[in-house]
């Protein structure tokens, strides 16, 4: 039996289509806090990890030594108290424990001379400053609400997780490293999901813009090229499409003498078929 390859798709599991809205849209969240408030654009101070480190009081720069930097980015990037002890241990594995904890004051004593509350005391603990906004920390929540399909995100942030940098590029930490492997898996899904909710939406070219992303995140990610595949069929684009599942098949081969999964060939291989006896 014949297929009709003009609009033979190829679905990502779980792709029903969402209530998304416009890069204008708002909505409530479950807790009554609105989806544009993620960013909080009322927040004083402005801690960014992606890309690199970079603190800013409204709008101001400001520089701080690093041993404040690694202070300060680890404290948010736990986003929970943190007993002193702990921070020094971990910023500091290879110094005794009195050393240790001698750099944590340090480094806490040259954090308030920059005149803002990054990270405040209280007792034991460390805390995140309640009027600073993480870039890490919005990334995640947004990105988590996008892949839970709810339909009050405002999908003009995913052009922002498409030129999204890495956690701290520069730093080597282990700390950093292991944080770092989590954001880069979370954006990939996010990517991914964002090409599907866009091609559902209709919009084809911020869809293929995410997937793009997505594979060049992780090549031999399959759900990646198959949301993108996707995407490239919704609009009615069956050559991209078969180039794109010929450049899959050829990475799969050539990197792990693989190839793709049977339920892909078997979508996509009436197109493919169809476009050669053409």
């Amino acid at each position: 039996m014949g297929v009709d390859t003009a609009t033979e798709a190829v679905r990502l599991p779980g792709s029903a289509r969402p209530e998304v809205q416009g890069s204008n849209g708002h909505g409530a969240d479950h807790d009554g806090a609105r989806a544009a408030d993620t960013t909080r654009p009322d927040a004083r101070i402005r801690l960014t990890l992606m890309k690199g480190f970079a603190l800013s009081c409204e709008r101001v720069p400001i520089t701080i030594p690093l041993s404040a930097q690694r202070v300060a980015a680890f404290v948010a990037l736990r986003n929970r108290p943190s007993l002193r002890p702990y921070v020094a241990e971990m910023l500091w594995l290879d110094a005794t424990q009195d050393r240790a904890m001698g750099n944590l004051r340090s480094a806490l004593w040259r954090l308030r001379q920059a005149g803002v509350p990054v990270v405040e005391t209280t007792g034991d603990y460390l805390t995140l400053g309640q009027d600073v906004a993480v870039d890490v920390i919005d990334f995640a929540v947004w990105s988590r609400r996008l892949m839970a399909g709810e339909g009050d995100v405002v999908t003009a942030r995913i052009d922002e997780i498409s030129v999204a940098g890495d956690l701290l590029p520069d730093w080597y930490d282990d700390w950093v490293l292991i944080e770092r492997e989590r954001l880069r898996q979370l954006r990939l899904h996010a990517l991914e999901r964002a090409c599907v909710m866009l091609t559902l939406a209709g919009e084809y070219g911020r869809a293929i813009e995410a997937g793009l992303a997505a594979i060049t995140e992780e090549p031999l990610h399959e759900s990646g090229h198959v949301a993108l595949i996707n995407a490239h069929l919704s609009e009615g684009n069956r050559a991209e499409a078969i180039r794109q599942y010929r450049a899959y098949v050829r990475l799969m081969h050539d990197e792990l003498r693989l190839g793709p999964s049977p339920a892909v060939t078997a979508l996509m291989t009436p197109l493919v078929e169809a476009a050669s006896r053409a």
